[in-house]
C-alpha cells in the first residue's frame, strides 16, 4: 500500500510514471493505487517520483554547491538506477560516495576535484555520443544540471560531511511536501487512524497532511499539514502529544515523521528509506520505538538520542506490523514474505518463525509477556501460536482478507477485505462479533480506551464509528475534506 516524488523532468510521460508506481504494488495495494489515481489524476501521480526541485538560478549563487541539496539528487534521480547495488552497469556504481569515487571497469576516474573536464562522470554527461552520452537510453541531463556537477568537481568536490557509506537517498535532506488540495475531488483510501488520549479526535490519513475529526459529529475540525504523501500508520507518544506520522511514497521514499499534535509542526524525520513506513509500535518500558518497513527492514529508534539504535534486516520481503510483548523483551514481525517472526527486543536476535499462514502475513499481536502471538494473513485465518517451537494452538477463518491486528485486552479486532470487522475473544479463539457496515474493504482500525469507542477506515475513504462493546454502529461519514 504505497504512494509522492515530484519529476525533476517534465519529459517523463504519465504512462511511464504510472508504470513506476505501479511495480512496488501487491494486490491489496493495486486498489488504493487506482483509488488514489481516481481521486487525484495526474497531479498524484506527477508526485510519484522526483526527489529535489532544481532552480536554474542557483548556479550563479555565492554558496558553493552542496552535494547533499544539489548534487546527490540529481544522481539519484537520474543515475543510481543503471548504477547501483543491484544493477551497475559498467561496473560502476555511485549509490554512496565511495561508490561514486571509485573507477568503473574502464579504469577511469570519475570524479576529479578542481579538474572537471578530467572527470569521467562529466566527459559522459557532456558527450552526445550515443556510445559513450550518460544516462544511456533516456533523455540526457538537462544542461544546468550538467554544468551544476562540473562547477560541483570544479570547487573541490566536496562532500559537506556526508559519511562516505551512506546512501544517497539518506544523505539528501527532507524536502517541503506537496501541498495538499483545499477541496478533495474524491475520497481516498483511509489508510491510518489513531485516537486522541481524550477520544475527542479521531486523525485520519489524508494527502499529504493527516486529517482531524470529531468522531461524534463526523466533523472536520482540523488538518496537519506537511506530512508524507500516504500515511500507514499513526500513532500517538509522549502522553498524546507528539504524533507519529509514518508512510511516504512506493519505491520511492519513506520516513516517520514525529509532529506536533496541536499545530502539526514537524519536530523530528526518523527511519527515512527508498520505501515507504508501513507501521511503528512503542515498546513497553523504554522510550524505543520499532519502525517498520516495505524495504524489508525494521528500524530500532532510540527516542532520547533521536536517532536509530540497530537495524533487523530478518525478512526477506515487506514488514507488515510490528507488536510488543507486554513485558517489551520480545518483538514480533509479520510480513509479505509469508512469515511471523519473533526477535529479541534488546540484541535483535531471531528467537522463531512462523510460516503457518503459507502466504502474506499482514499483522501480528502479542499475548500477555509473549510466551504465545497471533497473526492474520493471505489465508484468510487468524491464527493463534506458542513462541517455543512455533506450535500453532488455534485458527479462526476470517471471511476475507485481514488488514493489522488490533488487541484490545483480551479481545483482537481484525479489519476485512469482505466489508466486515471481526472481534475474536482470546478467552474462547472463537468469533465473537462481525460486524457489517462498510461498503468496500476495511483497511485500518483504531481505538479509544477513554470512550470505548472503534473506528474502521474504508478502501473507498469511509470512516465509521462503533461502540467496540456491542458493535453498534455510532456515527459514519466519507473523510474528504
Amino acid at each position: 500500500m504505497q504512494f509522492d516524488r515530484q519529476f525533476a523532468s517534465a519529459r517523463v510521460s504519465t504512462l511511464s510514471i504510472r508504470k513506476k508506481a505501479y511495480r512496488f504494488l501487491d494486490v491489496s495495494s493495486k486498489w488504493i493505487y487506482y483509488r488514489s489515481l481516481a481521486a487525484f489524476g495526474w497531479p498524484l501521480l506527477i508526485a510519484v517520483s522526483g526527489v529535489c526541485g532544481f532552480e536554474a538560478n542557483s548556479l550563479f549563487a555565492q554558496a558553493p554547491v552542496s552535494f547533499k541539496e544539489q548534487i546527490a539528487p540529481i544522481l539519484q534521480e537520474h543515475c543510481v538506477a543503471c548504477h547501483g547495488a543491484k544493477r551497475a552497469e559498467g561496473g560502476y556504481r555511485l549509490d554512496a560516495a565511495e561508490q561514486m569515487l571509485k573507477p568503473g571497469d574502464g579504469g577511469n576516474n570519475p570524479v576529479v576535484p578542481m579538474k572537471s573536464a578530467d572527470s569521467e562522470i562529466v566527459q559522459r554527461i557532456r558527450s552526445h555520443d550515443p556510445d559513450i552520452q550518460m544516462p544511456a537510453e533516456s533523455e540526457p541531463l538537462a544542461s544546468e544540471h550538467v554544468e551544476l556537477i562540473a562547477k560541483w568537481m570544479d570547487e573541490g568536490a566536496k562532500l559537506d560531511g556526508v559519511a562516505m557509506s551512506d546512501p544517497l537517498w539518506l544523505v539528501i535532506p527532507p524536502a517541503a511536501t506537496a501541498k495538499s488540495p483545499e477541496h478533495y475531488p474524491n475520497a481516498l483510501p483511509i489508510t491510518a487512524l489513531s485516537f486522541s488520549p481524550d477520544g475527542n479526535q479521531l486523525i485520519s490519513s489524508g494527502y499529504h497532511e493527516a486529517l482531524v475529526w470529531n468522531p461524534v459529529e463526523g466533523q472536520l475540525v482540523g488538518r496537519l499539514p506537511n506530512q508524507v504523501q500516504r500515511a500507514y500508520t499513526l500513532l500517538g507518544l509522549s502522553g498524546g502529544n507528539v504524533l507519529a506520522v509514518g508512510g511516504g511514497t512506493p519505491g520511492a521514499k519513506g520516513e516517520l515523521r514525529l509532529i506536533d499534535r496541536n499545530s502539526g509542526v514537524t519536530q523530528h524525520v526518523l527511519a527515512r528509506s527508498n520505501d515507504v513506513v508501513l507501521d511503528c509500535a512503542m515498546r513497553p518500558g523504554k522510550n524505543e520505538l520499532a519502525v517498520a518497513l516495505a524495504d524489508n527492514t525494521i528500524r530500532i529508534i532510540d527516542l532520547d538520542k533521536m536517532e536509530q539504535r540497530k537495524s533487523i534486516a530478518s525478512h526477506a520481503d515487506w514488514v507488515t506490523q510490528l507488536a510488543y510483548s507486554d513485558d517489551g523483551k520480545r518483538l514480533g514481525s509479520s510480513s509479505r514474505d509469508k512469515s511471523a517472526k519473533v526477535i529479541d527486543a534488546e540484541t535483535g536476535d531471531l528467537l522463531v518463525s512462523y510460516p503457518g499462514h503459507a502466504a502474506a502475513v499482514r499483522g501480528i499481536a502479542s499475548i500477555g509477556d509473549g510466551a504465545q502471538w497471533m497473526s492474520v494473513g493471505a489465508d484468510n485465518k487468524w491464527h493463534r501460536w506458542e513462541l517455543e517451537g512455533a506450535k500453532k494452538i488455534a485458527e479462526v477463518a476470517l471471511g476475507g482478507e485481514p488488514a493489522k491486528l488490533l488487541k484490545i485486552d483480551q479481545s483482537v479486532i481484525v479489519p476485512c477485505a469482505d466489508k466486515h470487522w471481526v472481534k475474536i475473544d482470546l478467552s474462547s479463539n472463537a468469533v465473537s462479533l462481525k460486524i457489517p457496515g462498510h461498503e468496500d474493504w476495511v483497511v485500518s482500525v483504531a481505538y479509544s480506551p477513554t470512550t470505548n469507542k472503534l473506528a474502521t477506515g474504508g478502501i473507498d475513504g469511509s470512516v465509521r464509528v462503533w461502540n467496540a462493546a456491542d458493535g453498534s454502529l455510532l456515527k459514519n461519514w466519507v473523510a474528504k475534506p
